[in-house]
């Protein structure tokens, strides 16, 4: 007799590919999403290049980009696929909680922003949330866009060109 509850089918899991350029991260990100009933790990990509090849051929929902990959980095990669693939969402996990690393990739339209010390449970609700269309900011992430937002512009960058007179 079918038993509904053992296995999801295939339609209704979330499609997602790995970027980062190292095979550690990798494999460790491969072995959580294995353990998730509702996840499947349909590609792994080492850089920026790979993954917006790898996004074309294997349709994926959801993306877990690094950000500091050698040649295309995570923000480039990430501005590619948005624009010829909108209906993927890219979820940055990183090391790195740098202001302009954090701009930078939600510029770029990056949903969310994950530091790679996240527990296995809570990149799983990252996904899902990506998934359906709801963002995630690791704590160090929101404080960075709140810095930039209430330090206003840097000193010399006038809104006006010099000499103009009204």
């Amino acid at each position: 007799m079918y038993n509904h509850h053992e296995t999801m089918s295939d339609s209704n899991r979330i499609r997602v590919i790995i970027v980062d350029d190292h095979d550690m991260v990798r494999k460790g990100l491969a072995a959580f999403l294995k353990t998730k009933a509702d996840l499947e790990l349909v590609g792994e990509a080492r850089s920026g290049e790979d993954a917006v090849h790898l996004c074309g051929e294997v349709q994926p929902d959801v993306i877990l980009m690094d950000l500091v990959m050698p040649r295309m980095g995570g923000a480039e990669a990430t501005r590619l696929i948005r624009e010829r693939y909108p209906n993927v969402q890219v979820i940055a996990l990183t090391s790195f909680q740098e202001r302009e690393l954090v701009r930078k990739i939600l510029d770029a339209g990056a949903i969310s922003y994950l530091l790679k010390n996240i527990t296995v449970d809570d990149l799983a609700e990252a996904i899902r949330a990506a998934y359906a269309g709801r963002s995630t900011l690791a704590p160090e992430a929101i404080q960075a866009l709140i810095q930039t937002a209430t330090q206003g512009p840097k000193p010399g960058h006038d809104l006006t060109p010099r000499g103009v007179r009204f």
